[in-house]
């Protein structure tokens, strides 16, 4: 079967509804966003655990943040619903001072890119933001107040509902097997996880307990940077989680993220794990989205498990490229050439 209309976005996720919204906005029309699943976000987006951060290590990413901050904290005015942006702040953990030094030099170039209230924070101060820390390995660590939480679902529907008010369509059922197969003036590929080379699924697990009251919902996004295990409050339920890297297998995965609770925040292990899911990350070489033409086609994927938080940014550039020719901000070091 033959697939036809103006544009053509494969992949109904947050990053195809908010690219599908950002050109319908920018005045596009005969949009048609397909996928092979038969509703919303059956792919990876439902899956997200729903952080929100720009403490990240490049000028790249950073820029992204703060871009999709500036739309999130605009969701409900532009789209007409809440996004589920909660500045509860995510705070990096260090456990020597190799991981201290680290986390200082990538703060400077944050407040560079403009995250001028990402701070430093003792081993008491730390433990103040996030009071189930008990790791006497602790050296300090970093927090930024306006990272957060998002919920995933909520802008996802968002852009989908937006966008079908400017009249795009969606097609579920409808299974892309080759883009020979598309007859549009512009092709966008954002299935994520499905994209194909250089993207690669990446499954990632995740762990919930009984719903509790020791552990604030304000409390922030706790990461310890070394290996990056974490946990968060959602709903009242702690989060634990760990991405492997290399993977193992699923007990295997579950002993470790006991052990570094036990370790680091013991009173967790308190609690009974409720539920248990897994999902995938599209991992890209590098670890950074793909965004902008390659091969007549054009990209919106590769988020490398930055999905969620960045697809209102990725969205509004990809429509600025399509549209305009160029960018606001600088992202030619996701040129998807690069691989």
């Amino acid at each position: 079967m033959r697939i036809r209309s103006e544009i053509v976005i494969a992949g109904a996720g947050v990053i195809g509804a908010s690219v599908a919204y950002h050109l319908a906005r920018r005045g596009c029309k005969d949009i048609l966003v397909i996928d092979r699943a038969s509703d919303f976000g059956a792919g990876s987006t439902l899956k997200a655990t729903g952080g929100f951060r720009a403490q990240f290590d490049n000028e790249t990413e950073v820029r992204l943040s703060l871009l999709a901050r500036e739309k999130l904290r605009a969701f409900e005015d532009e789209i007409g619903c809440d996004s589920g942006y909660r500045p509860y702040g995510y705070l990096f953990l260090a456990r020597n001072e190799q991981e201290l030094d680290d986390l200082r030099r990538t703060q400077t170039m944050q407040h560079a890119c403009g995250l001028t209230e990402a701070r430093m924070v003792s081993p008491d101060e730390a433990r103040e933001l996030s009071p189930m820390i008990e790791d006497d390995a602790l050296a300090g660590g970093a927090f930024c107040p306006t990272d957060g939480f998002i919920r995933a679902g909520k802008i996802l529907r968002g852009y989908a509902d937006a966008a079908k008010r400017l009249g795009v369509r969606f097609q579920f059922d409808t299974e892309l097997r080759d883009w020979s197969d598309v007859d549009a003036r512009v092709k966008i590929e954002a299935r994520g996880a499905w994209s194909g080379a250089p993207v690669v699924p990446t499954r990632r697990n995740a762990v919930a307990t009984v719903v509790t009251d020791i552990v604030a919902e304000t409390t922030p996004m706790t990461v310890w940077a070394g290996d990056w295990y974490h946990f968060r409050v959602r709903d009242g339920r702690v989060l634990l989680l760990w991405p492997d890297d290399p993977l193992i297998d699923d007990d295997a995965w579950l002993e470790e993220v006991k052990r570094f609770t036990r370790e680091r925040a013991p009173r967790l292990l308190t609690l009974p794990i409720e539920e248990s899911w897994s999902g995938f990350y599209e991992m890209t070489p590098d670890k950074h989205s793909l965004l902008g033409e390659r091969n007549g086609i054009y990209c919106a994927t590769g988020a490398s498990g930055h999905g969620v938080m960045h697809a209102p940014a990725l969205g509004h550039l990809l429509a600025e490229l399509i549209v305009d020719g160029r960018t606001s901000i600088d992202v030619s070091a996701l040129d998807p050439n690069r691989f």
